[in-house]
């Protein structure tokens, strides 16, 4: 009784059933279908400042280094600092034995002076007086030529008269030639005293005076040379010698470094170095858990390195507490320009073509994605500046971009909560 009433009840079902694909089959067209919707994350086109950061590997030297070498052989008095001790400019840090270049000294002391006695000697008594001596003897026979002058005219006067014999008058002749050749010669030879003796006998002492003076100076600095001093301030970083040890010439004694400051030497492409100045500023990295350390660009080599064909940067920044060791690698981010009021986008929304060209997703308020392209500039920290392509303001998508379909309709989803 049960199975004819299963199949009255469904046979109009199986009735309606054919008739409805009838209908389809006779009309052709399949319902419409519902456009697929895409969930993305999406970030607003902003105006912000970007820095062009140019990063690059750099170790790490100390701003001043002074490796101290002495200019004589001598044993090692006395120390007065050891490694890591502060020294100041100027400091004495270690004494060599002298004894014999202090007496050296000495003796050298006493022979400048005695050369300095010997000079105002020269220069105040002895010269003087012989020009002086020259000078009367010049009016002495200037006079007795003079003298005999007289004498000549008058006894040519005379014989002139007739009233003297003519031998008399060729004697006084000879005596007036005579006197007239002395004061010749006595004028010339104080001439040359006080043209030409006085410079000589001068050049000649000063001469005297300077050798001397020369001898002290030498042994007096061979005497400081036992002087160990610090040529800057700094703290000492290396003392391979001891007390009682000879410190040969040209052999290191110690390494003094400053290192308040450090220098943080990179080498990057010449392309990237072109875009810096000195002044520019800039980080210096030295690892995870530490912070960053402020400083500026000081030197860009205007050569390339032989070797690398790169050009090599400093990075200049104080460093206090002498946290950051000399000798060790670090990250340095230099700054090389700054654009104020840029359009900027996260990086991950920019898509790049085969061909190059760079585009986004631009979504619309309509909720549907469209690919444009745009002309980008600075890339740094995650964000990419827009040149052209979009205004400020705009959605663009920044997960699910890659592979999504032009006039896609999207669904902006919630960013995933960060976990700790």
């Amino acid at each position: 009784m049960s199975r004819p009433a299963v199949r009255r009840t469904t046979l109009p079902l199986a009735l309606a059933l054919a008739a409805s694909l009838t209908w389809i089959g006779c009309s052709g067209k399949p319902p419409a279908e519902t456009q697929p919707v895409v969930d993305v994350q999406s970030a607003a086109v902003a105006r912000k400042t970007i820095q062009d950061v140019i990063s690059a590997d750099a170790v790490l030297y100390a701003r001043s280094e002074a490796t101290i070498v002495p200019k004589i052989s001598a044993p090692i008095e006395k120390f007065y600092v050891n490694r890591g001790s502060p020294v100041r400019a100027g400091q004495l840090l270690a004494q060599l034995e002298n004894k014999d270049l202090a007496a050296a000294a000495a003796e050298a002391k006493g022979a400048y002076e005695q050369a300095q006695a010997a000079y105002a000697t020269s220069t105040e008594v002895s010269l003087p007086q012989e020009i002086q001596t020259a000078r009367l003897a010049a009016v002495a026979t200037r006079q007795a030529m003079d003298a005999q002058k007289l004498v000549y005219e008058s006894r040519l006067n005379l014989y002139k008269s007739g009233a003297m014999a003519r031998n008399l008058v060729d004697e006084s002749h000879v005596a007036y030639t005579q006197a007239r050749n002395q004061y010749a010669l006595a004028a010339t030879h104080l001439k040359k005293l006080e043209a030409v003796g006085q410079k000589e006998s001068l050049r000649s002492a000063q001469g005297q005076l300077a050798s001397a003076k020369g001898h002290y100076l030498a042994a007096l600095a061979n005497l400081q040379y036992s002087e160990i001093r610090s040529p800057i301030n700094g703290v000492v970083t290396d003392r391979p010698l001891y007390e009682g040890q000879m410190a040969a010439a040209g052999t290191p004694l110690m390494t003094v470094m400053d290192l308040a400051h450090v220098i943080a030497r990179s080498y990057i492409s010449p392309q990237q170095a072109a875009q810096l100045k000195a002044g520019d500023p800039a980080t210096i990295s030295a690892g995870e858990g530490e912070a960053d350390v402020q400083g500026k660009v000081s030197v860009v080599s205007p050569a390339l390195d032989p070797n690398t064909t790169t050009v090599q940067v400093w990075v200049e920044a104080p460093n206090p507490g002498d946290r950051l060791k000399p000798g060790s690698t670090v990250r340095v981010n230099m700054v090389a320009r700054t654009i104020k009021d840029a359009l900027v986008v996260p990086a991950a929304a920019v898509l790049t073509a085969d061909d190059g060209t760079t585009s986004v997703m631009v979504i619309g308020p309509d909720q549907v994605a469209h690919q444009t392209t745009v002309t980008t500039g600075v890339h740094a920290g995650g964000e990419v500046e827009i040149m052209s392509g979009v205004h400020a303001g705009q959605q663009v998508v920044t997960t699910g971009a890659f592979g999504l379909p032009d006039a896609t309709r999207v669904r902006v989803a919630a960013a995933p909560a960060a976990h700790d």
